[in-house]
């Protein structure tokens, strides 16, 4: 539930931006921020999240998460202006990875490996399609019978419920091997990260302008400061050794590209559908819900499957099959109906449903039990640094497309262009998923039984 309930937040504004922007007197990079400012607090404190989560406790890392969570909502419900809306997403995107790397971590613990835990990481799965279906539709909905505002105030009562919930009825459990706060560490990659997001949310206006450079050359120093720090440190927050293993590799590859390649063009479908085909906000948003709704519905029945083909396998197909109905989507133009897309967004909502719900799996069994956390956090890491990614490179091909024919014919041949890159680009990453092969683990040698000889 605190799975679902911040994928509803994260997607909220999806729908309701153009309203949040007039009423707050946004201009278009405001606008930006609006719909991009979550993704810097969740990818810059995921790590340090899922560390906190192992070492000093699961359940109450959850639990201050969804206090914060709470609060930094009723910042944004009153928020008078566009900063203190952007500082208010900013700290729930915080608060919002506490919940993550604790929520996956809490299930790595509570659930061995086996069937159960392939269900319970199904469902956590299924909640990151349920939630990016719901959240548009639900703010669009409010935002059309009422004030856009109600939306965050009943989010901010949703996530008081989540903290009460948690604390009366989960059970602390944290790693044997305590380790020392790696501060370091923490400040070169929650900083790193932080910078990267913001130059790549900036760049959307333009990526030469000075600014832009100067936070994107000092993302790339942090990030290799990080690096640096890590094989120095004695207790590192993120163990390096842990790209020697092609399961966490395969994880953090899976991650990235899911971000990258299918959650970047995702999010202009609803923009693409408004300036093509006139669609409301909550007619496109209902349009998006073919992807994420199967994506709902297609996670829990992953686990079906996992005795015949293995999580790293189930992730790189579901890719493939990603890949696929975005390429499905070349071709869309204004004269087209809204049935076009719907083809397109089953493939990649099916595709999306398995490899959410293999993934999850993958993060908890690539390191080691009492590292679950940390697991779970650098896989959710990758997703939100590739969504960030995913979303400038589809703003970048928009921008180059071919222009003429007014802003409808505009989308439509961006849209190919984004189409056949992103399906290209998760099809690639299926490709190099694959090709994170297991080695099998040696066979121990039995020593044959002893025969007592007669004297």
């Amino acid at each position: 539930m605190a799975t679902l309930l911040v994928l509803i937040n994260f997607t909220a504004p999806v729908s309701t931006v153009q309203t949040i922007r007039t009423a707050l007197d946004s201009g278009a990079s405001g606008q930006t921020w609006i719909l991009g400012s979550i993704s810097v607090g969740l990818a810059a404190c995921l790590m340090m999240a899922g560390t906190l989560a192992d070492d000093f406790g699961r359940k109450r890392v959850f639990v201050i998460g969804g206090g914060v969570l709470a609060l930094a909502t009723v910042v944004c419900a009153t928020a008078p202006a566009t900063p203190v809306f952007v500082l208010g997403r900013i700290v729930q995107g915080a608060a919002s990875a506490a919940l993550l790397a604790s929520s996956l971590g809490l299930l790595g613990h509570v659930f061995p490996p086996g069937p159960e835990r392939a269900r319970a990481t199904g469902l956590w799965g299924a909640m990151v399609g349920g939630g990016i279906a719901i959240g548009p539709v639900y703010s669009a909905l409010l935002g059309k019978v009422t004030d856009w505002r109600v939306a965050y105030w009943v989010l901010a009562v949703a996530a008081a419920l989540v903290m009460l919930w948690g604390s009366r009825s989960l059970v602390e459990s944290r790693s044997e091997h305590r380790r020392s706060f790696d501060i370091p560490g923490v400040l070169t990659l929650g900083a790193g990260i932080m910078l990267l997001i913001a130059g790549l949310t900036e760049g959307r206006s333009g990526w030469t302008q000075p600014h832009v450079l100067v936070l994107l050359v000092a993302a790339v120093l942090l990030l290799a400061g990080f690096v640096a720090v890590e094989k120095k440190v004695a207790e590192p927050m993120l163990d390096l050794g842990l790209l020697r293993r092609p399961a966490f590799v395969a994880s953090i590859v899976g991650a990235l590209m899911t971000g990258m390649g299918v959650i970047g063009l995702m999010t202009y479908v609803p923009i693409a559908a408004q300036t093509m085909l006139g669609m409301s906000p909550l007619a496109s948003a209902g349009l998006l819900a073919f992807w994420s709704g199967l994506s709902f519905v297609a996670a829990p029945q992953a686990r079906r499957f996992v005795a015949l083909v293995g999580d790293r396998l189930q992730v790189a197909a579901g890719l493939v099959v990603c890949g696929v109905g975005e390429l499905v989507l070349i071709g869309i133009t204004e004269q087209s109906s809204w049935w076009r897309f719907v083809p397109g967004l089953v493939l990649a909502g099916l595709g999306s449903g398995v490899v959410n719900a293999a993934l999850a799996g993958l993060a908890v069994r690539s390191v080691p039990a009492h590292r679950v956390a940390v697991g779970s956090a650098a896989n959710n890491a990758s997703r939100y640094l590739g969504s960030s990614l995913g979303v400038a490179l589809v703003a970048a091909i928009l921008a180059l497309a071919p222009r003429g024919g007014g802003p409808a014919h505009e989308m439509g041949a961006g849209l190919t262009y984004a189409a056949a890159v992103s399906g290209a680009l998760t099809i690639a990453g299926a490709l190099l998923v694959a090709l994170c092969r297991e080695r099998p683990e040696p066979a121990t040698p039995v020593e044959p039984p002893r025969v007592a000889s007669s004297v």
